[in-house]
């Protein structure tokens, strides 16, 4: 059997102002470094193209993305695929358009910090948030420089440490999402908002107003995510228990836990 490669879709409308990137990698969308290779190769060209009012990003079938790739997460591995993540983070807080997330179903981890790093999130009412790393014995680098701007310390450090998934409304009631829409009708209502909102506007005025939303974001997260980035590579990884809690989840077997 063929193994299915990640892969991702870019469609444009007839206008050229709506770009729609579908991530696409059976099963759950796992970010892998090929898949993250493949979105910022797709990104590049969204500079040349000046009628862009709005960039989407979504998951091929029920759910956005399971995140990242545990096995990438392996010593040996991660020195090389967590600043490859950082780096695509970091282009598409960079991104010369509006950014949404248009969620389904689970959107988890390294999933959840590609919409943590969008302008809004739109979302079905059945999906779902969280950041699971900590089960592993490991922590969410990215997520935890950008989800405390965007909901507050408190809500972040829950989700952070805990490691629980939160509905659609709670997520909404969090400030985190633009809007939440019954499900099958999550496109329709990401349309009529974009005709209420974008449409009629400018482009150059969005993409100079974008950047002045996500000014202080992005100087927040640009001194922020090189010190947790330092800490996972350089201080976790070094620890028994991040090791252990990785071997554990690829040999489908319980952690033993020395708390060193």
């Amino acid at each position: 059997m063929t193994r299915s490669r990640p892969s991702v879709q870019v469609s444009f409308d007839r206008d050229q102002t709506r770009a729609a990137f579908h991530l696409y990698h059976p099963k759950g969308n796992i970010v892998t470094a090929e898949m993250i290779g493949a979105l910022e190769q797709a990104l590049d060209p969204i500079a040349q193209h000046p009628h862009v009012k709005l960039v989407t990003f979504e998951g091929v079938g029920a759910d956005f993305s399971f995140g990242a790739s545990i096995q990438e997460h392996a010593p040996g591995e991660i020195d090389r695929v967590l600043p490859q993540t950082h780096q695509l983070i970091y282009a598409l807080l960079d991104l010369p358009a509006v950014t949404g997330a248009l969620v389904r179903g689970r959107c988890l981890g390294g999933g959840f910090e590609i919409a943590l790093a969008c302008d809004f999130i739109f979302a079905e009412r059945s999906a779902v948030f969280g950041l699971p790393e900590i089960v592993l014995g490991v922590f969410p680098p990215a997520a935890s420089a950008l989800l405390p701007p965007r909901i507050g310390t408190a809500r972040a450090t829950s989700a952070i440490l805990t490691g629980k998934t939160i509905s659609a409304a709670d997520a909404f009631g969090a400030g985190l999402l633009e809007l939440v829409a019954d499900d099958g009708d999550l496109q329709p209502e990401v349309d009529r908002w974009f005709e209420a909102h974008l449409a009629r506007r400018s482009a150059s005025a969005l993409r100079h107003a974008t950047a002045a939303a996500r000014l202080s974001l992005i100087h927040h997260v640009g001194t922020v995510l090189p010190e947790l980035e330092g800490l996972y590579l350089n201080h976790l990884m070094q620890t028994q228990d991040a090791v252990e809690g990785i071997s554990a989840f690829l040999q489908k077997r319980e952690p033993r836990w020395t708390d060193r």
